[in-house]
Formats: C-alpha cells, structure tokens, sequence
C-alpha cells in the first residue's frame, strides 16, 4: 500500500530518514516530516510517556519557557477574547499564566481532561508542544480552522525540522510520541492553503491569523 502524507494526502514522498526503531518520511509538497504509519504509538504507549513528564507550576524554568509564547500574543490580546489552550496536558500552566495576565482560557486535553470543548469558536488558539504528537494532522488542523474565528491567532510551539542531517541526531525526533514534524516550509503551505497570515517570531514558535 503506497503511503500518504497525513498532512495533506499527497503520495509524493519520499524516504527521510530511518533510524534504529522507526522510518520517517518527508512529503514533497507541504514538506512534513512523518513517521511510518507502521510505528505510531497507541493510545497506552501515550500516555505511558506523557505520564512521564514532571511539568509543575512550581517548575520556573518551564513556566519561562512557555511564557515565550505568551510574550508573542500579548499585542494582539484583548480581555474579552475567548481563548483555548489545545492539548493542556496534565498541569495547564499556560492557561494558568493567561489567568494570572488577566485572561480567562479554557483548555482540552483528550488524555487529561477537559475532554470536551466548551466553546464553538475562539479568538485565541494555543498549542504548545502539542502538534508534534498529532497521529492525523490533516484532521486537526481542520478542527482549528472550524475553531478558530474570523481575525483570531493560532500560537503554536513546536521544534522545527531544519535539514536531514540535523535531523539525523536530532534528540526531539526520539520521543516515541513524537511523531509529526513540521518547519518553515511547512508552516508556509499551511498559511498559503487556508489563506492564513503567518510569523516566525522564534525558532520553535509560529504565530498564525486568520483573516477578517
């Protein structure tokens, strides 16, 4: 069976890399780098891993790292925006760091909790190490853009695929969750097919806007 991207379904790809547990592939038009379907974790593996993480409030250095992301969308925040952090994970520290500006934010997490979204769209869409882990990406970004309303800001934080030989002793791809891997091209095709506004304010942050 011939294999599709799972970002944008084209069967133009080609051989990546392969290291010693998984094959990745990378797809010709939208540039995403993806593991082999073959090798994607099940829903036990996930969490397994994710239960691994010790992220706290009380971690400093964490809170920093997310507060990038914060500092990135404070310019365009106002107070009445709704806000939605998409895949919060089991201690919702960006959402606790919006609160403490201000900023009332919901959150969503399919193996933490809150499993269900409260709202039909938002002004504010975050994701935080979070897009990496996306098994059908085609199908989640089509979530966000139903979500995402008309002028509101998609942040979303994610290491960036650089070139295939940095991605040869790249540590990120070795999280066995992590399994969808985009980059600047990527991101450009993203903006370009869904008519997207889109900034590179960091190395491992994109900022996207959707049109009035």
């Amino acid at each position: 069976m011939k294999l599709s991207c799972p970002l944008c379904n084209s069967q133009h790809i080609y051989a990546f890399h392969k290291d010693k547990r998984r094959d990745y592939y990378r797809c010709q038009p939208c540039a995403l780098v993806f593991v082999d379907p073959l090798s994607l974790p099940d829903e036990s593996q996930e969490l397994a891993e994710y239960q691994l993480h010790e992220n706290t409030l009380e971690d400093d250095g964490y809170l920093a790292y997310l507060r990038r992301l914060f500092d990135c969308l404070a310019p365009h925040l106002r107070t009445d925006m709704s806000m939605l952090d998409y895949g919060s994970g089991p201690c919702p520290a960006l959402a606790h760091l919006f609160q403490e500006a201000g900023f009332s934010m919901d959150c969503y997490d399919p193996f933490f909790g809150p499993k269900a979204i409260e709202k039909d769209q938002y002004d504010i869409i975050t994701a935080t190490e979070s897009i990496e882990h996306f098994h059908s990406p085609a199908k989640e970004w089509a979530h966000w853009m139903r979500l995402l309303k008309p002028g509101g800001w998609l942040g979303i934080m994610t290491k960036r695929v650089l070139d295939v030989q940095r991605f040869a002793n790249w540590h990120y791809k070795n999280d066995p969750t992590h399994v969808s891997f985009f980059s600047v091209e990527t991101f450009s095709w993203l903006a370009k097919t869904h008519n997207l506004n889109v900034i590179f304010p960091a190395n491992d942050i994109v900022l996207m806007q959707k049109p009035e």
